[in-house]
């Protein structure tokens, strides 16, 4: 968990620009991954596996101590035909030791670091998930929220046009044909405003679910909604994944578990040594017409050593050999597979985050000439130049632009999280 904190201490300076806190109400993506890692269903689950593996994971679960039992009971009985009673009080207490099993313990102890370490590494990769989840989620909501200041900036204007045409209609300067075509183009405008507002509060209630926060909760999100436009190399790209990817390290911590498979097949070909040991008491009653007619106490230790060896077993231990080692080479293959399907993954990713950054260039352009046009069409509606359908192809032209252009800020977004994943960056960083 300590780990998982430094994490989140590193996310704050590689994706967020101020670090403050703010107000209660206020959620920087600091805090918002914070809650996640703490709340988020989840990974509650996981970190009950990983608390499971690390307490299986002793030497007494392998089978290196030995076994001690105690056991007592007493029987009793009555002859119908003589009239004789018996009780016979029966106590002992035993050690039971496998001294040797052909390795089996040591063995089976790796399997269980190496399950271990299996279940922190699966919770690892679910925590990266999480995070990269957490950032797209967060600036979804801000992605809404953008989108519905647009729509508020056309429905504003759609309202200046419709009050503008009211006024010219009270001075006899339009018709309630331009009227009326003003109040519905200023009322669909409207229409949409509301529908976004309900996307930016239903996007809300989803990052509280993956933060494990009640849906009611409402928040103000303090990060600026821009993307890191630095590029990278792929070469270095390349080396950090081989090296530091989660989904990676697993699969050779599976190749480890094949191995110790391979070693436990083995281990049926050597002897086992036992020991037993302990102490058996017993004391015996009879008694017939009311009168004891037999007393007996006996104390009985004993110690005993047992060497049991599989001479034949019709080829079952070859086989299981056999088999065990042919799962080794395809832990080995699985490997590389995941290691080819992760480079193809990152060569998609860079190129998507190669052309986004493109993407971004020309969506600012294109944003700077629509305001512009909008500006400047606006002045020549007021002044009869264009009509109103003009007009309302510019307002149209505007927002699609402006969409276009948060949703390249979005994808840049995007694209760099996938990288940072990919490479191992979520985690990576804890180390340090």
């Amino acid at each position: 968990m300590i780990a998982l904190k430094k994490t989140i201490y590193i996310l704050s300076i590689l994706f967020i620009a101020n670090l403050a806190k703010g107000q209660d109400n206020n959620l920087t993506l600091s805090s918002a991954l914070e809650q996640a890692l703490e709340n988020n269903y989840g990974l509650i689950i996981s970190r009950a596996d990983v608390q499971v593996a690390e307490i299986n994971n002793n030497w007494g679960t392998a089978g290196r101590y030995p076994t001690i039992g105690f056991d007592i009971s007493d029987n009793n009985n009555y002859e119908l035909n003589n009239s004789v009673y018996t009780n016979r009080l029966s106590t002992g207490i035993g050690l039971d030791w496998l001294l040797f099993d052909g390795f089996r313990v040591k063995v089976t102890k790796a399997n269980l670091d190496n399950l271990e370490d299996l279940t922190a590494g699966q919770l690892s990769v679910q925590v990266e998930s999480t995070i990269e989840d957490i950032i797209l989620v967060y600036y979804s909501v801000l992605l809404q929220k953008e989108q519905l200041k647009v729509l508020e900036t056309v429905m504003q204007l759609s309202d200046d046009r419709y009050q503008y045409e009211l006024k010219k209609k009270s001075l006899g300067g339009s018709v309630t044909y331009n009227v009326l075509q003003a109040k519905n183009v200023y009322l669909t405008d409207k229409a949409n405003f509301l529908n976004q507002e309900m996307l930016v509060r239903n996007s809300t209630r989803n990052l509280n679910f993956m933060m494990g926060v009640d849906p009611a909760v409402s928040w103000e999100f303090t990060e600026a909604f821009e993307a890191d436009t630095s590029e990278f190399v792929l070469a270095d790209l390349i080396s950090k994944m081989k090296a530091d990817n989660q989904s990676l390290k697993n699969q050779y911590t599976g190749l480890l578990l094949r191995e110790n498979e391979t070693s436990l097949q083995k281990s049926s070909f050597y002897p086992s040594v036992s020991l037993g040991a302990g102490l058996d008491y017993g004391h015996t009653w009879a008694y017939s017409g009311g009168a004891q007619t037999f007393n007996s106490e006996t104390i009985l230790p004993y110690g005993n050593v047992r060497l049991s060896f599989d001479i034949y077993s019709a080829g079952v231990r070859k086989r299981g050999v056999e088999i065990a080692r042919i799962n080794e080479e395809v832990a080995k293959v699985e490997i590389d597979q995941m290691e080819h399907a992760l480079t193809n993954e990152l060569f998609n990713l860079f190129d998507f985050h190669e052309v986004r950054l493109e993407l971004l260039n020309v969506a600012n352009e294109n944003l700077e000439a629509a305001e512009l046009n909008l500006s400047i069409s606006e002045d020549k509606y007021r002044s009869g130049v264009i009509n109103s359908f003009n007009y309302r192809d510019v307002q149209l032209i505007y927002l699609s632009v402006s969409y276009q252009r948060l949703q390249a800020v979005y994808n840049l977004i995007g694209s760099k999280a996938g990288l940072t994943r990919i490479t191992g960056g979520f985690l990576g960083y804890a180390s340090e």
